[in-house]
């Protein structure tokens, strides 16, 4: 059986994960609701979503759904568990899927690195022209404009001279 998924959300009382999908055989709407246990204020998300989404009673109902979507929505849940408004956990995720141009990324851990490394591929995927976009164009030459005079650097000219 094939089931599509069309909306994804959370319930945080009692806390659960809802799934409307339509069964392609029947062409009919219907509701999942997976409940959420063990989980608490303190848990990881991203191992919650990936046991979830790995579990064998739900696992055919969320192949639609991203392991990116499951993980928001676990972090929804771990911001109203610690006690903030929904308006204060979006702000939050908003802002850890932001990339920071000024940010050092040499100075973080290798966990940190991968999720920075991951939001930059999915804006790359999302900004990216395809083939059969109908703006694509191949082989695009920009000159880009020289604000200031290039200054010779001593070490280039001294390569020069050795060979």
């Amino acid at each position: 059986m094939t089931y599509v998924a069309k909306k994804c959300g959370i319930r945080f009382q009692p806390p659960s994960i809802i799934l409307i999908y339509e069964d392609e055989n029947k062409n009919r709407a219907r509701q999942r609701i997976m409940p959420i246990r063990n989980f608490s204020k303190f848990s990881d998300c991203s191992r919650a979503a990936e046991q979830l989404k790995n579990n064998p009673r739900h696992k055919a109902y969320l192949q639609g759904v991203s392991l990116q979507q499951l993980q928001k929505l676990y972090s929804l849940l771990r911001g109203h568990l610690q006690g903030k408004s929904l308006a204060q956990s979006l702000e939050q995720i908003q802002q850890e899927e932001t990339i920071d141009p000024e940010e050092d990324l040499n100075k973080l851990d290798d966990k940190e690195l991968a999720k920075r490394k991951s939001i930059m591929d999915e804006l790359f995927e999302k900004n990216r022209k395809k083939k059969d976009d109908p703006d694509f164009t191949y082989n695009v030459e920009v000159e880009f404009p020289q604000v200031e005079q290039l200054e010779s650097c001593g070490w280039d000219a001294e390569s020069d001279n050795e060979f």
